[in-house]
């Protein structure tokens, strides 16, 4: 992670100036635009969406689940790039979301697809022995002593995606605290100017 003594005048914090991260076996620097006139994408600007669905979001979602920010969500990109296979960041967004922009280094699986007691039984089964690493113990049970820590997130506070696939995660027995929160999602990423990519830039 370089720090904040490089060249850069709009640095993640005091202390931080970019995190390098791997997207599809690419590298790619995350660090807040340098341009101090850009303004927030439109797909953001928005200040009202119909609730329900689009209502705001609590800041703690569940008892154990912590609620996390930028800079942690980049201190968790760092260690993913860094070969720590024990974490994931998860885009939990439509594909019609994802297609607007991504986080670099984050694996998107829709919140449709991992919802627990809704979704295709067999696919949640497979995301989570061969994504998530939680093993079946017969039945409807699971084990999750070797799955990931999860950092989870959605659109922004308003979205309740990134809660759906939680609460889900929680109901079948997910440790909470291997589950975190970007609360703030792509709203706050984007009003922070940090790095986005579009799904065809992969």
């Amino acid at each position: 992670m370089p720090d904040a003594e490089s060249a850069l005048e709009v640095n993640s914090s005091a202390v931080l100036a970019s995190v390098e991260v791997l997207h599809h076996g690419r590298k790619i620097t995350i660090m807040r635009n340098q341009d101090q006139s850009n303004s927030i994408n439109p797909d953001f600007a928005r200040t009202s969406r119909k609730c329900p669905p689009f209502c705001i979001q609590p800041s703690e979602l569940a008892p154990g689940v912590k609620t996390i920010a930028e800079l942690e969500v980049l201190h968790f990109l760092g260690k993913i790039s860094d070969g720590d296979a024990s974490l994931m960041v998860i885009d939990s967004r439509t594909p019609a979301w994802v297609e607007k922009g991504v986080i670099p280094g984050t694996v998107n699986i829709p919140w449709d697809t991992l919802n627990i007691g809704k979704s295709d039984p067999a696919a949640v089964q497979e995301i989570l022995e061969n994504q998530l690493g939680a093993e079946r113990q017969g039945g409807e049970s699971w084990n999750f002593d070797k799955a990931k820590t999860l950092v989870l997130y959605c659109n922004g506070s308003w979205c309740g995606q990134s809660p759906t696939t939680i609460r889900g995660l929680l109901k079948i027995g997910y440790p909470a605290h291997k589950l975190l929160w970007y609360r703030g999602g792509m709203q706050d990423w984007e009003s922070l100017g940090l790095t986005t990519l579009k799904p065809s830039g992969n």
